[in-house]
């Protein structure tokens, strides 16, 4: 009895914190200032997509036969490189995904991405900057981008969220998150031809993005934080879901390689991209790692180039991903599926 009702526990809480994970992501993001700054740096953001969209697409009917729902494996990979870990987490959700096999698959995307951070913050500045343009100093940041870098240098910044001040409107903020929830649901209870999970995933993040306009609910502190927390409370309970037995029967040497493709074919693509549309080297690395692991690992990369000058490339590619992420992930992986 009590092992059922451990096991039920497992399954409701991965079902209700993505839903309200997402939204609280999304809240804190200044669209139009985004947006804004993408114009600027749009074709190194343009080309990182398309580097992970081709190589992924491709790395699926490479693999599909020898990796069980590779379909699914496709999607989200492609939300995990457009976005990051939040995207991961929530096609994982859409899609159904087996928890033993959500597991393998972020430890082993923890081990290859290991190598390529060290990879970017050591060798691959001085090899980029040999193959590429030099970056252009005399285009240096305005002070309101000097405010951006410093606030996503906060991001991964927990204090201060049971302050008097900051408290209640997080928890005004948590409430949006479940009226989002509950919207979304009762959405996709109507449409009820397509998977649950995919329309409130896709609703969700369509009714995030839209609060995010409101200056009141935009300016509330510590949402993105309070949404990662729970993305941090959906993994550990995933992860005591996962059969020990079966996550290393899952073709363990597929996935490795599947995933080394992805990451590192996406790169090589890149930079290829980058190469004949004559991306500078500091810009197309930054990109890159944005895309590849998310807009928190910006200023790390930035340090590594001694070029604080990209940061908001960097971060304008890192939440243009984020935005993305859900769609293009849940969009590749149904029109895999058919093949």
């Amino acid at each position: 009895m009590f092992v059922n009702q451990v096991a039920t526990v497992q399954d409701i809480i991965p079902s209700l914190v993505v839903p309200l994970a997402f939204p609280l992501l999304l809240f804190s993001l200044n669209l139009k200032r985004w947006l804004r700054y993408a114009k600027k740096r749009f074709l190194s953001v343009v080309l990182a997509l398309i580097s992970g969209i081709v190589m992924v697409t491709i790395g699926f009917f490479i693999w599909k036969d020898s990796i069980p729902e590779s379909w699914k494996l496709a999607g989200m990979f492609e939300g995990i490189y457009t976005g990051g870990t939040p995207n991961f987490v929530a096609i994982k959700m859409a899609l159904n995904v087996d928890p033993s096999l959500f597991v393998i698959l972020s430890t082993y995307d923890m081990i290859v991405g290991a190598f390529l951070v060290l990879f970017f913050i050591t060798i691959a500045p001085k090899i980029f900057r040999f193959i590429l343009p030099p970056f252009d100093k005399t285009k240096g940041i305005t002070g309101d981008e000097e405010e951006i870098a410093k606030q996503t240098e906060n991001l991964e910044d927990y204090s201060g969220m049971f302050k008097k001040g900051v408290f209640l409107p997080l928890l005004g903020a948590l409430g949006i998150s479940v009226t989002i929830f509950i919207l979304a649901g009762s959405l996709g209870l109507l449409l009820y031809k397509i998977p649950l999970m995919v329309v409130v995933i896709l609703t969700i993040t369509t009714l995030g993005l839209l609060a995010s306009l409101v200056k009141r609910i935009n300016q509330i502190e510590k949402t993105f934080q309070l949404g990662m927390y729970l993305i941090l409370v959906f993994s550990l309970t995933v992860a005591s879901m996962a059969n020990l037995r079966s996550m290393f029967g899952i073709g363990m040497w597929n996935l490795i390689l599947f995933i080394t493709w992805c990451y590192f074919g996406s790169l090589i693509l890149h930079i290829i991209l980058a190469k004949i549309f004559r991306i500078d080297a500091d810009n197309f690395l930054i990109t890159s790692a944005a895309f590849i692991f998310s807009p928190p690992f910006v200023p790390l990369v930035a340090n590594a180039l001694k070029n604080k000058d990209v940061i908001v490339t960097g971060i304008t590619g890192g939440i243009i991903g984020y935005i993305l992420g859900n769609y293009f992930g849940v969009a590749l992986a149904y029109f895999l599926k058919g093949f």
